[in-house]
């Protein structure tokens, strides 16, 4: 790998707050799907924690510096740019800082069908974010079909590649299948906060601390043939694992931390 660029990103000043505007930004569902049903402490849940991380997120955000850093020949997308009809791909722990940073994006999601995925779609409707709701285990096919009619119209299909429940670090095999349909290359980053708190879960989420720098780290792009044959689907699926790997450890080297 060649000289990595650096770029110094601040957030700007005058942002629009997204609790403000969450009534005109909407999640829109492209595929039909089953209503949830919830218990009432769940429906308590779901009425309350977006609106509290929400703001809570917004306040926080606001002192975070973006750093970033990229793999030779890849030029990243920028805070505050809208990002093309590419897929990308990045590690469920870094949620969000992922949110802040491409909250101009425009971009659509794949996210399950459960209660942890209805608690992220409300979440993300107040960050101006859209939605298709599908996983590796429930909705799959139904998912990546709408993510492939998100890449027609132009936007950015976002997969958490080793999400909604792990292992850790090991990517599905869903983007590799909607990039053999659509012929759209898949990118892969990772954002990784110089200090934070880590949660005791599968993922280990990182949530960032108030006037954290954060990494954001960009590894070569993959492509996939649409006639990729049965047999070849493992290898570039490991080749896209090794990629967003790849991201993790340059952002890790960056604040001169030790791999985990």
């Amino acid at each position: 790998m060649g000289g990595v660029p650096r770029i110094s990103i601040n957030p700007p000043a005058n942002s629009a707050n997204p609790a403000n505007s969450a009534s005109s930004a909407r999640i829109k569902t492209v595929t039909a799907e089953p209503t949830l049903r919830f218990t009432f402490f769940q429906r308590l849940i779901l009425a309350v924690v977006p609106r509290a991380v929400t703001v809570m997120l917004w306040i926080v955000s606001r002192t975070w510096r973006f750093e970033v850093i990229a793999e030779e020949g890849v030029v990243p997308i920028v805070y505050g740019e809208k990002s093309p009809n590419k897929i990308f791909c990045f590690w469920h722990q870094c949620v969000f800082p992922c949110t802040v940073y491409f909250r101009y994006s425009k971009a659509v999601i794949l996210i399950s069908r459960s209660f942890d995925g209805e608690l992220i779609t409300r979440t993300l409707r107040m960050w101006g974010f859209d939605a298709v709701r599908g996983s590796s285990s429930r909705g799959a096919r139904e998912g990546l079909l709408g993510l492939a009619n998100i890449l027609e119209t132009g936007r950015t299909a976002i997969f958490t590649a080793d999400g909604p429940r792990g292992p850790i670090y090991q990517t599905k095999m869903g983007p590799i299948k909607l990039a053999q349909m659509t012929g759209a290359p898949i990118g892969s980053f990772y954002l990784l906060p110089e200090r934070t708190w880590t949660l005791p879960s599968w993922d280990r989420f990182l949530v960032p601390k108030p006037f954290t720098r954060i990494c954001v780290s960009w590894a070569q792009w993959v492509q996939v043939p649409a006639d990729l044959s049965p047999d070849q689907f493992e290898p570039k699926r490991e080749e896209l694992n090794a990629a967003l790997e790849r991201a993790r450890l340059s952002a890790l080297a960056h604040f001169g931390k030790a791999a985990s």
